[in-house]
């Protein structure tokens, strides 16, 4: 019986290490389960929060439009600008900068004119672009949600070149029928030219260039405004030079360059951004005059000799703003708003962007 009573007892021992040897490795399994889910999850919350840290890197690239809508004035065969902005397309050096900011397509929109292209930008389908500074101001002054970023050139040269056989002078415009660009630098020249030479009675009429040319050549009209190229080619042509800006200081047009306020909503840095692509474009230019030169000859239909005459690359501002260049501007303005062909007067350093 005592036999039996051990066997038995010996049995129970043994069962019970095997349970309790069962229960202690079910206990680090168990264990290690958990430290291994624990692992994970932190695992997954590290993945988590690098990938929200490189979305929080990105997100102002992401939000900025990959299109970028650019206008400029005067069509060409290339459908480019000139000045450094033109010369930075055609090169492809502009384009590499914008890029960098998650731009990788830029539309080029040519216009006829200021106002042309001012309408489009206050109307959305443009978000910046360059042109004179007249229709600049005077769209700002009426409304228009635009900021100044740039000034890339303050030496725009203005013509009045009048019929043949006609006016040899400007006081011979009196009584006259004269045709211009209304809205335009042109425009703000002719009248103020006019008012300082003490001309009282004349007929202005708005025609685009090209119309203008033809109604001058017909007779239809006395005297028109000019620039550029065209107005060279006018004056070999044996049409008479009455006068040009470059002898009133005060009445020398400037290019101008604008955004929509909307477009800096989506993407504030970009004055910054376009201004630093200008300015290495510019430095580019300034290394490859010659072949700038010719540049400028293809968009203009013309010479190397005639666009060195009438753009020379000395005109070219190497910084967003200058002191002379916002003097004129202010001129301007002043001009406009006697004039009133501005709605209302403002301050220049308020629509500006430094």
């Amino acid at each position: 019986m005592a036999k039996v009573y051990r066997e038995i007892l010996g049995g129970w021992a043994r069962g019970f290490r095997f349970v309790l040897l069962a229960s202690m490795v079910v206990m680090m399994l168990a264990v290690s389960a958990c430290g291994s889910g624990g692992n994970s999850a932190g695992s997954s919350t590290r993945e988590a929060d690098k990938a929200e840290a490189a979305g929080s890197g990105n997100s102002a690239k992401s939000s900025v439009p990959s299109v970028l809508n650019y206008g400029f004035i005067g069509a060409n065969k290339l459908n480019l600008p000139g000045g450094a902005e033109g010369w930075g397309f055609y090169k492809g050096i502009i384009q590499e900068e914008l890029k960098k900011h998650g731009i990788t397509e830029v539309k080029l929109t040519s216009f006829p004119n200021g106002p042309d292209q001012t309408e489009s930008l206050i109307s959305g389908r443009l978000d910046f672009g360059s042109l004179g500074d007249t229709p600049a101001i005077i769209a700002y002054a009426g409304g228009a949600k635009t900021r100044l970023i740039g000034q890339g050139s303050a030496h725009t040269v203005g013509y009045i070149i009048g019929k043949k056989d006609g006016p040899k002078t400007v006081k011979d415009l009196q009584g006259k029928t004269i045709a211009t660009q209304k809205g335009s630098f042109m425009h703000r020249y002719l009248v103020g030219l006019l008012k300082q030479e003490g001309v009282t009675d004349y007929k202005l009429v708005h025609m685009l260039i090209p119309d203008a040319t033809a109604a001058l050549a017909r007779g239809d009209i006395d005297a028109t405004t000019n620039t550029g190229v065209q107005a060279v080619k006018q004056i070999s042509d044996g049409y008479p030079a009455l006068d040009d800006s470059s002898k009133h200081p005060d009445l020398l047009g400037s290019s101008v360059t604008v955004v929509s306020e909307d477009y800096l909503a989506k993407f504030p840095d970009f004055p910054k951004v376009w201004n630093e692509a200008r300015e290495k474009a510019l430095a580019d230019l300034k290394q490859h005059q010659d072949e700038y030169y010719k540049f400028l000859a293809e968009i203009g239909n013309t010479t190397p000799d005639i666009v060195k005459q009438v753009s020379p690359t000395e005109d070219l501002k190497d910084t967003a703003f200058t002191d002379d260049g916002l003097s004129l501007l202010e001129g301007t303005k002043n001009f406009l708003v006697e004039e009133k062909l501005a709605k209302k007067d403002f301050n220049i350093s308020d629509w500006q962007l430094k």
